[in-house]
């Protein structure tokens, strides 16, 4: 049986929900990861903290590479991620959730891939719709059930370098590019996962209007203060969508590399 993953902060990886809990690690040709595996109503879940067990990895620092490689050697079939966004669309309110089906990549110096020549050879995956949509439509399907939920259906998310915000002159350009969201941890993590053949989706929790459209000027304890405000909320969704989501379902996601012969490395 396929396992599901949950990538986010430390306040969306509560081991408290899980049973039979265990902390543990791995290593990988990419480095060693740390992950917490338990069991929700009969199904095994896996828990990673992206930016380590104390939140001590800042966004350009995080080993995407080693994390993927590790759940996919794990057995995990497809990925719920979470990730904190700014928005760039008026109609995507602080408090609210978003499923992109689509980003920029406005990143600079992160590994991007798993294939970059040498051994594991040049792999050119197809990315005209990088986030899983059987997987995006479990989660809709999680937010009917419960109440109270506001969870767009589509969006653009710009993954930029970080650590630092955005200025209002990028945020204006990110807008007439399309984006909607912006963000720092989607990309590779997304790319990855396709190349690993892996179903993902992203849910965005909306902090905060970005830099020029907010009034104020933005910082780090807003986005966090939003964020624990609303984990409940959030795990509730994602617990759900695990309720309901067949992990062993087949999806175009798992033969990404069909070509190639399948993911190898």
């Amino acid at each position: 049986m396929g396992l599901i993953a949950i990538i986010g902060g430390t306040g969306v990886c509560d081991a408290a929900m899980l049973d039979t809990v265990r902390e543990r690690q791995m290593d990988t040709f990419y480095g060693k990861i740390h992950y917490i595996q338990g069991t929700y109503k009969g199904k095994d879940v896996i828990f990673l903290p992206r930016h380590g067990k104390l939140h001590s990895i800042p966004p350009h620092l995080i080993n995407y590479r080693a994390n993927i490689l590790g759940l996919k050697r794990l057995g995990v079939t497809a990925i719920l991620s979470t990730t904190a966004v700014g928005s760039l669309n008026r109609e995507f309110k602080p408090n609210e959730f978003v499923l992109p089906d689509q980003f920029i990549d406005f990143t600079k110096n992160r590994h991007t891939s798993f294939f970059d020549g040498g051994a594991n050879g040049v792999v050119h995956v197809d990315m005209t719709e990088p986030y899983c949509y059987s997987l995006r439509s479990a989660v809709i399907t999680a937010s009917q059930i419960l109440s109270g939920y506001t969870v767009h259906s589509g969006g653009v998310y710009v993954c930029t370098e970080g650590p630092r915000f955005e200025t209002p002159a990028e945020i204006k350009m990110y807008e007439k590019l399309g984006g909607d969201l912006v963000g720092m941890t989607n990309v590779p993590e997304v790319c990855l996962a396709r190349e690993a053949e892996m179903c993902y989706a992203t849910v965005s929790m909306v902090t905060n209007f970005a830099a020029g459209i907010s009034p104020a000027a933005l910082t780090h304890s807003e986005v966090v203060e939003c964020m624990e405000q609303n984990s409940q909320r959030l795990r509730e969704l994602l617990m759900k969508t695990v309720e309901i989501y067949d992990s062993d379902m087949d999806c175009e996601c798992r033969h990404a590399l069909r070509e190639y012969g399948g993911f190898m490395v």
